[in-house]
């Protein structure tokens, strides 16, 4: 019985090479999924749009990882474990 092999298109480059996601490893296991993810959020901007709901209180100038980014990296944690 041949096994069909689902491919994901149109993954955003990371680093400046191309993703390709297939699911035909059978029994191979990775964290691939938090790619995933990450790019439902790019697409989607759930981070962004979170973070615009609440207030940021620090001083600008010395601001060096905006909400969106802290709220996007403690969110793609939780998922990974």
């Amino acid at each position: 019985m041949a096994e069909s092999i689902g491919v994901l298109p149109g993954l955003s480059p990371v680093a400046g090479k191309p993703v390709h996601a297939a699911f035909d490893g059978s029994r191979l296991t990775s964290d691939a999924g938090i790619l995933l993810l990450a790019e439902i959020d790019r697409r989607l901007g759930i981070c962004e749009r979170l973070a615009d709901c609440i207030e940021d209180t620090r001083a600008p100038e010395r601001v060096r990882h905006s909400l969106a980014e802290m709220i996007r990296f403690r969110a793609l944690l939780i998922a990974a474990g």
